[in-house]
């Protein structure tokens, strides 16, 4: 199917999340919100397999373009560490009036999304981490580990945004996925035409470079922000992704009172994208226990 065909049902809507023009892929009659964050340098288009089957489960689903991304606003004048991402989420769920959401972050926004479920838990429904950015383990190889991996996902995006002919696009994507053919030439032209928009290429850079940064490393989630995690969590991780590897969810799962850890065989970094239909099972029946 095409992305036309898969978001047959959906909108695009834009919001202003305190002042922040976002767009939002939307679908839903009014059920329980469910917003669903992306990773660096991504955009809604990465939950396009996803909005629609999750609304005709009873969601209210909203797949946002984060603050700097997509086409979504992004203003050159603010330091792109964790505090803005979680402002700018927290504004948007006041902009789409959820007083409490299910929130599924994959990468970069799941550490946004379990940074805003400790500052703001009475806005929080659940949280899901998806191969999620941001988790530190207090042992000396993690914390090794931890850094390498910020190093290489800095490292390879710059290299796509620095330089975005659709060869580094592809090449970027590629990495994600457990098997470069499930980059369709779709994703590819999607993220080029957004990766050379002019405010992309004025910005992007900067925000990737400073997100990935040493001094953003203390907005990281340490073990005592994992044990004192108030609301439900499902950490749903892959046994192909090239960031953080399953040992360190697992982990986690153990840290975080009555979190839930579930493994997809044979996907990448992008499970919603790469394997939807056991995404979805795994999603919905965690959600339906909350």
């Amino acid at each position: 199917m095409t992305f036309w065909t898969e978001a047959l049902g959906a909108s695009v809507r834009y919001y202003d999340a305190g002042g922040i023009r976002t767009r939002v892929l939307e679908a839903g009659n009014g059920g329980p919100p469910l917003v669903l964050m992306h990773g660096l340098s991504g955009h809604a288009e990465s939950f396009i397999r996803n909005v629609v089957p999750l609304s005709q489960a009873g969601y209210h689903v909203y797949a946002v373009d984060a603050i700097g991304h997509g086409f979504s606003d992004k203003p050159a004048d603010v330091t792109y560490h964790s505090p803005v991402f979680e402002k700018h989420l927290i504004d948007l769920l006041d902009a789409i009036g959820a007083d409490r959401a299910h929130l599924v972050g994959q990468s970069l926004g799941a550490w946004t999304a379990w940074r805003v479920a400790l500052s703001h838990p009475e806005r929080i429904r659940s949280l899901t981490s998806a191969t999620g950015a941001g988790i530190l383990l207090s042992d000396e190889a993690s914390r090794r580990q931890s850094e390498e991996i910020h190093k290489k996902v800095g490292s390879v995006t710059a290299r796509a945004l620095e330089e975005p002919t659709r060869e580094r696009v592809r090449a970027r994507l590629e990495w994600l996925m457990a098997s470069p053919e499930r980059v369709p030439d779709e994703l590819v032209e999607t993220r080029f035409r957004i990766f050379n928009l002019p405010d992309s290429r004025e910005v992007m850079g900067k925000l990737s470079a400073e997100q990935t940064s040493e001094d953003n490393r203390a907005n990281l989630l340490t073990e005592d922000d994992l044990a004192r995690t108030e609301v439900p969590v499902l950490l749903l991780w892959t046994d192909k992704n090239p960031t953080v590897p399953p040992t360190v969810a697992e982990r986690a799962a153990q840290i975080v009172p009555g979190a839930r850890y579930e493994l997809i065989d044979d996907a990448g970094h992008w499970p919603q994208f790469e394997q939807p239909a056991e995404f979805h099972r795994i999603l919905l029946d965690f959600l339906g226990g909350v």
